[in-house]
């Protein structure tokens, strides 16, 4: 295994920049999310790396090897598209041999592999099945053996997950996750879904127009998001405009006590995870307002508080007898946990 690096990595359709100088370095054995929504760049980033588009500009290296030029089927990486690619008319064992008949392994070596690839991804016994009648999860499952099968130095997945309902796809989000650490194989996913970056990924890349907003470990983006698109984008937040106070930070509803613009600054946002809010009495917290509306989602409760014209969410585990719509409420702030954002 080697690290990966991205060098000022380009690429542009006529004016339009789908990718637009993107640096990054992924350590051998780091399980990378790029995460955004559509039209962000990330497939067109995962592209490049796996040789199937061409940079306009910049460079892909592996262990220092220089990879830009280098066609996709000479890089060695094992893919797994969002459609799967599944051959139909193939069993499930042919669809995992296929790259390695094209390799030339010969036939002993080969169904080996295959045994030893059904055994890892928990499908022992369906080499002889079609892949028409297999389930979406055991499907994808054949995708990732195939992919796999070669020994690839990277293993690249193209939002694999996101034809499966939402039951099966955070089952098959955790195998993925506990079969990239069994392997230790560097793993890059493009997805939509943050909660599946969050839940895989040691590294997720957040990324927007083309670019890189923020690369780092799930928490740290949750916790200190790099900037208010990041911070609305990864889970919910309040995002409230700040000015100086004496003592603080004034925004809608009350101060911040103890909190200060960056330096040079006259005003900015700030970011207030939901789970940071608590309803309190009227005149106890730090923010006062009214409250809209209250939703049990059952493991929380969402409370809705207008406060000065703008809507604060507040989610805690249970409600406050004093939350009727259209009470007043007060709001203490977890404020070691507000994010001022650039």
């Amino acid at each position: 295994m080697a690290d990966l690096v991205l060098d000022g990595v380009t690429k542009a359709f006529g004016s339009a920049r789908a990718v637009d100088g993107v640096s990054l370095h992924v350590p051998a054995g780091t399980f990378v999310c790029l995460l955004g929504p559509s039209g962000c760049g990330k497939t067109t980033l995962l592209r490049m790396i796996a040789g199937l588009e061409t940079p306009t500009a910049g460079a892909v290296t592996v262990g220092g090897r220089d990879l830009t030029a280098v066609p996709a089927h000479a890089r060695g990486f094992g893919m797994v598209f969002q459609s799967l690619a599944l051959f139909p008319h193939l069993t499930v064992a042919e669809n995992i041999t296929y790259p390695l008949r094209i390799r030339g392994v010969d036939r002993a070596k080969t169904a080996a592999r295959v045994a030893e690839l059904l055994d890892l991804v928990r499908l022992p016994g369906f080499g002889d099945r079609a892949v028409t009648r297999l389930s979406g999860g055991q499907r994808q499952r054949v995708a990732i053996a195939r992919a796999l099968a070669v020994d690839p130095g990277l293993f690249l997945l193209d939002e694999p997950l996101s034809a499966l309902d939402a039951k099966l796809r955070e089952q098959m989000q955790v195998e993925l996750r506990q079969l990239q650490r069994r392997l230790g194989i560097t793993t890059i996913v493009v997805t939509h879904d943050q909660r599946e970056a969050m839940t895989m990924a040691d590294l997720v890349v957040v990324m927007s127009g083309g670019r890189i907003r923020q690369a780092a470990p799930p928490a740290e983006v949750y916790r200190r998001p790099a900037d208010a698109f990041v911070a609305d984008f990864i889970g919910s937040s309040n995002i409230l405009d700040a000015r100086p106070a004496p003592g603080g930070l004034a925004v809608a509803g009350g101060l911040l006590p103890g909190l200060a613009l960056p330096a040079g600054a006259t005003a900015a946002k700030v970011s207030v995870r939901p789970e940071d809010l608590a309803p309190v009495p009227p005149g106890t917290g730090h923010l006062e307002g009214v409250v809209r509306f209250v939703r049990d989602l059952g493991a929380s409760v969402e409370t809705f508080v207008e406060a000065d014209g703008v809507t604060l969410v507040a989610a805690g585990p249970g409600t406050a007898p004093h939350l009727a719509i259209g009470a007043p409420t007060g709001l203490a702030v977890t404020l070691d946990r507000v994010v001022v954002l650039p």
